[in-house]
């Protein structure tokens, strides 16, 4: 490759860590709306379903995917968490001791809960997440035996998140699945011995995507999972609020990797652009009298979401009235009402 076409590659994949940063915030920022709006037990209760719709969902091809599908039950589901983590740029670790019992430990900084985030997540509110996804691995797996030991919990003060896969020798309650053991500790990580990605199928532009990709996965399952939990209109209201505050607490950042300033309506229209782009949804612009309008051809994220509710669409208009608001005062950003719920979106700036 010549230097200006690794010049190029090196600032999409730049284009992509805005992306996934911007989703990433914007799902940690929906949870901590949830327990300030509706409190714990909804935010427990929404964290789960959103855990176990993606296990449902990622599980299994992943294990497929990475390679891991021929090995034992514990030993595939730790190594699952370590490598699939490891992709979207958690800090995570995993430690084999037997066939039977393998760790995975998240240190700190946890990536779920980015920087002060973490001091407003209840402990519930983490349970919930394991009762999710780690605790019910044995299902899709079709061994009962199989559960998860939590030794620790970052949001109760200790330094991480850490259990172990453990395959008992008999079939598990759905109450056994997940048990606490704080008495234990995880191993030490020596990364030497853990598992790691083929570079031959794994190459720097997939690894780059993928990133991008795991954060805006999250906010693919959320949305729905809020519609049916909440309804639409209290889902609705969540999905914006949180997009607006994310928005606007994310313009400058976003911007800068976009190569984007602050301004008016123009330079607004032109973020935003840049932004479809890097997201890879097709954008056309017109402009009148200083008016944009913007036609949303597609939205990747949802395209093929079999349960998608219009209400989901209030990810985006939250999302970029924060980002407007922080770009310059008083650009007005309206979505014209769409038939079906679906794209193409008309977005018109000004």
């Amino acid at each position: 490759m010549t230097a200006a076409s690794d010049s190029a590659q090196e600032a999409q994949w730049k284009r992509w860590r805005a992306v996934a940063d911007l989703y990433h915030a914007y799902f940690t920022g929906l949870i901590l709306t949830v327990v300030t709006r509706r409190g714990t037990a909804d935010a427990a209760e929404f964290v789960f379903r959103v855990f176990r719709r993606q296990q449902q969902e990622r599980f299994l091809p992943g294990l497929e995917k990475l390679g891991l599908s021929y090995l034992p039950p514990a030993v595939a589901a730790a190594q699952y968490h370590y490598l699939s983590n490891w992709i979207g740029g958690v800090h995570v670790e995993y430690m084999y001791e037997s066939d039977c019992k393998a760790w995975i430990r998240y240190p700190p900084p946890r990536w779920i809960w980015k920087g002060t985030a973490i001091c407003g997540v209840p402990g519930e509110v983490s349970r919930a997440m394991l009762r999710g996804w780690h605790a019910n691995n044995g299902v899709p797996l079709g061994d009962l035996r199989l559960g998860f030991v939590c030794t620790k919990q970052s949001v109760d003060g200790q330094d991480g998140l850490e259990g172990y896969y453990h395959q008992y020798d008999h079939p598990l309650e759905l109450d056994q699945r997940l048990v606490f053991a704080r008495h234990l500790e995880a191993p030490l990580f020596d990364a030497k011995t853990a598992p790691a990605l083929p570079v031959s199928s794994w190459p720097k532009p997939r690894l780059e995507k993928a990133y991008r990709n795991y954060a805006m996965e999250y906010v693919r399952t959320a949305a729905p999972v809020m519609v049916h939990l909440f309804g639409p209109e209290d889902a609705g209201y969540l999905l914006h609020l949180t997009g607006k505050l994310i928005g606007m607490q994310y313009f400058d950042e976003v911007a800068a990797a976009l190569s984007m300033n602050r301004g008016g309506a123009s330079e607004f229209a032109s973020f935003l652009n840049a932004l479809f782009a890097a997201q890879d949804d097709a954008a056309e612009t017109t402009t009148s009298e200083g008016t944009f309008e913007i036609r949303q051809q597609n939205w990747k994220l949802m395209d093929d979401v079999a349960d998608y509710h219009r209400a989901c669409a209030k990810v985006l208009e939250g999302l970029f009235e924060g980002l407007a608001a922080g770009c310059g005062r008083h650009i007005a950003v309206h979505l014209h009402p769409f038939a079906g719920g679906r794209p193409p979106l008309l977005w018109t700036i000004a």
